[in-house]
C-alpha cells in the first residue's frame, strides 16, 4: 500500500510539473506574439536579446563604459503596457540594478552613460503571474529608459 501511495505521489508531482512547464511555455509564446505584433504595429527596429524573448531598441548608445548587473544606476524612465497605458514614470531616480526585474538587469547594461533604450519585456522577465498596481498579471511591459549615470560596485 505504501508503495502505491509513493507512486501516486510521484506521478501527481510529475503531472503538476509538466502542466506548470506547459503553462509557462504557452505564456512565453503568447508574450512573444504580443511583442512581435507591437514591434510590427509601431515599426520598431527591435533586436532580441540572445533569443530570450526580451526585445530592445537602442535609441542612443551612450558612453563606451556600460553598467553591470551590480551597478547603482540613475535613470529617467516611463513604463507602459502594450495598449499605451502608462503605469509608472520617474526622473532622476537611483536603483541598484541587481534588485530590479530581470528585463532591466539584461537590458540596461546594453547602453552606456547618457544612453537611451526601449525595452519590450515579456511577463516572465517582469512580474509574471503577480499583479501590481495598474499592471495585470502576465503583462508584457515596455520601458523607455534614459541612463543618466552609473557607479559600479
Amino acid at each position: 500500500m505504501k508503495t502505491i501511495s509513493k507512486y501516486i505521489f510521484i506521478l501527481a508531482t510529475l503531472s503538476i510539473l509538466a502542466f506548470s512547464t506547459s503553462c509557462q511555455k504557452d505564456q512565453e509564446a503568447e508574450d512573444r506574439e504580443i511583442i512581435e505584433n507591437y514591434i510590427s504595429e509601431h515599426k520598431l527596429n527591435a533586436v532580441e536579446y540572445q533569443n530570450s524573448g526580451l526585445f530592445y531598441v537602442i535609441e542612443k548608445e551612450g558612453g563606451s563604459q556600460h553598467p553591470t548587473k551590480y551597478s547603482q544606476i540613475t535613470i529617467n524612465y516611463k513604463g507602459y503596457l502594450t495598449n499605451g497605458s502608462v503605469f509608472d514614470s520617474n526622473d532622476n531616480i537611483m536603483f541598484s540594478l541587481d534588485r530590479l526585474i530581470v528585463g532591466w538587469q539584461l537590458g540596461i547594461p546594453l547602453i552606456g552613460e547618457s544612453g537611451t533604450i526601449k525595452l519590450l519585456i515579456p511577463s516572465g522577465m517582469a512580474y509574471g503571474k503577480i499583479s501590481k498596481p495598474n499592471i495585470p498579471a502576465n503583462s508584457v511591459l515596455i520601458f523607455d529608459i534614459d541612463l543618466l549615470l552609473f557607479n559600479s560596485i
